[in-house]
């Protein structure tokens, strides 16, 4: 359920110490993306962009900065002048990077970034291969508790968030299972779909193919609820608690960014949330659209900063 939230309008004109009186934005708007093209946080981005910029009045540019985990584009953003003209597009690498990459920067993203508001996140469905003779999620967490480490699940790489969301399963229901990390989405349901693996993460437009050919079947959502797109899959909650998680994405603005430009920058990304012809394209593509809450940005990224570290000191894991 989307929540609402009640804000005063944002001001046309911004009055900044020692200067006139300046109508913001009067240029177009950067928002940075940490990813190549083509993933879904620059193919959604470029989606809502339009919409944002509708809002604003001004162009609004997606540009990619890949490399390093994110951390490129992160703390280009981190360093930018905090004009409300270079955004960054956040998502879960910001609390990841702090637990599996200590160097990379910005190393507290909570000071370092200030938020504007959620934009969507993007659950993961549980799809294994039909011949693994499995029907539930307890049933193959059943499974991999008796029989520790010979099942195998696939990731998008290792820190990559739906290895993190798979461990996390794992450590709180007890079960072992052998990580195979792959390069990206992609490879990992070509090795779904040879049965060279059990099992993946998979987010729901990615696995659709191979539902459609019954070459994967799917188990639950980790969203916390059931989602619109699959309203029959079973959330992950309803199995095991505490094990819910996605892929988010969130706007932030470099710090000491004047609050009348954020106020400007959350308003106009709420109300672009709210085309109709948005939310109706996404539904079908596994998006669940948020409503541009700041604070609970802020309580996410938080929330995520605590959970990684134990998730993957008690695995192991290391960078990929």
């Amino acid at each position: 359920m989307l929540r609402r939230h009640l804000l005063p309008a944002a001001a046309g004109v911004l009055a900044l110490p020692g200067i006139a009186r300046a109508a913001y934005p009067e240029k177009s708007i950067t928002l940075m993306v940490g990813y190549a093209p083509g993933g879904a946080t620059d193919v959604v981005m470029r989606l809502i962009a339009p919409h944002l910029s509708r809002e604003l009045g001004q162009p609004v540019v997606v540009e990619n900065r890949s490399g390093a985990a994110t951390a490129i584009a992160n703390t280009a953003v981190a360093q930018a002048r905090p004009d409300g003209y270079t955004l960054l597009v956040g998502t879960n690498s910001l609390a990841i990077n702090v637990a599996l990459t200590p160097g990379a920067t910005p190393a507290d993203p909570l000071t370092a970034l200030e938020p504007v508001g959620e934009i969507y996140y993007i659950p993961f469905a549980m799809a294994v291969r039909p011949t693994l003779g499995v029907n539930t999620l307890a049933e193959l967490i059943n499974k991999a508790k008796q029989q520790p480490d010979v099942l195998n699940y696939g990731s998008s790489g290792s820190g990559s968030v739906n290895h993190l969301l798979t461990e996390l399963l794992l450590q709180r229901s007890g079960a072992k299972m052998t990580h195979i990390p792959l390069r990206g989405g992609g490879p990992s349901l070509i090795e779904l779909r040879a049965e060279r693996i059990d099992c993946f993460y998979a987010t729901p437009l990615d696995i659709a193919g191979l539902v459609a050919e019954r070459k994967a079947k799917l188990l639950a959502i980790s969203a916390p609820a059931r989602i619109p797109s699959l309203p029959d899959l079973p959330s992950v909650s309803e199995f095991y608690q505490g094990c819910a998680g996605a892929l988010w994405q969130g706007l932030f603005t470099p710090p000491g960014t004047d609050q009348a430009i954020k106020t400007r920058l959350h308003n106009a990304l709420r109300k672009a949330l709210t085309n109709e012809e948005l939310l109706a394209r996404f539904v079908t593509q596994g998006v669940v659209v948020m409503d541009g809450d700041a604070a609970a940005l802020h309580q996410r990224l938080k929330d995520e900063i605590a959970l990684w570290p134990g998730i993957i000191r008690d695995a192991g894991i290391t960078p990929g």
